[in-house]
């Protein structure tokens, strides 16, 4: 558990304590970032973590996937900003790069981002302090997203966030790139992040639901992350990957399974994915399954139509992501 912080006069940092009594010490932090090659991008990524107007020790793990490791440039070392560099020695893919990164951390809390991201100078300031508040085991936040020259805002709804809530949204406002979570939690009754999802697609959307069976999850609702979409973005069109993966999460996850909205929102991703393939009959049946548990679910349509031929499911993406949205 992460320590409350007291009310009586503030500490040697600025930080609050009782009269009488030792302030709480701020837990080390370690920011796990998976990558490949994309240098440019990450040293982006690994400065802003470096950034941070955090008052504890945050240390950054590089983990290479499928690639060689390499030194980050600009990261000059200090007692209480400290960078490693390490390989991939798991499963090849994001999944296992995360987990070689947990496994090799020193830190108390762990912290997710993406190589094309980037955090901003608060987050895990904000983050740790809406942890102590609420006696939760994780924070999320919102997020920044820019695809080309639309920039929009996306928050989680809501103090809190919760399995129904999970169950039929993968809440996209609650982006990995702003998952802060517990050390021990991990590497012991929560698990570590699943390397058996198909492709690792929705590795992370799995880890908060298993996160929401076993503790709260707090959100801090505001923008902690600038978030990057661009044809590079690793699952912007892997359609192969999202049949799969959705129906290793349906199959998995009974609180999917047993939710007619979550039912109807997964497979009617599923028969998008399906007919952006080229799988025009099994898209038609998934989006039949889709509408008929939920009516006014829009993927099923939007997938129907993509089947059709009327609009290329690359066109749909476009506008979707233009608005922030994604399928």
């Amino acid at each position: 558990m992460i320590v409350a912080p007291g009310h009586g006069p503030a500490d040697g940092h600025g930080q609050p304590g009782r009269a009488g009594a030792p302030a709480p010490e701020w837990p080390r932090v370690s920011a796990i970032i998976a990558t490949r090659d994309r240098p440019e991008l990450l040293a982006k990524a690994v400065a802003a973590a470096l950034g941070q107007d955090y008052a504890g020790v945050v240390e950054v793990v590089v983990v290479f996937d499928q690639a060689p490791v390499r030194d980050v440039a600009g990261t000059a070392a200090t007692p209480r900003r400290q960078v490693r560099v390490i390989a991939n020695e798991r499963a090849a893919g994001l999944a296992g790069a995360r987990n070689t990164g947990i496994k090799a951390a020193a830190g108390e809390l762990i912290a997710f981002c993406d190589d094309d991201d980037a955090w901003v100078p608060a987050k895990i300031t904000k983050q740790v302090t809406a942890m102590r508040a609420a006696d939760a085991i994780m924070a999320v936040g919102g997020i920044k997203i820019t695809y080309g020259d639309a920039v929009r805002e996306r928050c989680p709804p809501g103090a809190v966030i919760d399995v129904h809530t999970l169950a039929h949204s993968r809440l996209t406002g609650a982006h990995p790139s702003t998952y802060l979570l517990r050390r021990a939690d991990l590497l012991g009754p929560l698990g570590l992040v699943d390397e058996a999802i198909p492709y690792g697609y929705g590795e992370d959307y799995d880890l908060l639901l298993r996160v929401a069976r076993f503790g709260r999850i707090v959100v801090v609702p505001e923008v902690l992350a600038d978030v990057l979409w661009h044809p590079g973005s690793y699952f912007s069109r892997r359609w192969d990957a999202m049949i799969d993966g959705l129906g290793y999460l349906l199959a998995k996850h009974p609180e999917i399974a047993n939710d007619r909205r979550g039912v109807a929102w997964v497979q009617g991703q599923r028969a998008f994915a399906l007919a952006a393939s080229g799988r025009r009959v099994e898209a038609s049946r998934a989006a039949l399954v889709s509408l008929r548990h939920n009516p006014i679910e829009p993927r099923g349509p939007l997938a129907l139509v993509v089947a059709s031929g009327l609009v290329s499911a690359e066109r749909v993406m476009q506008v979707l992501n233009a608005r922030g949205r994604g399928i």
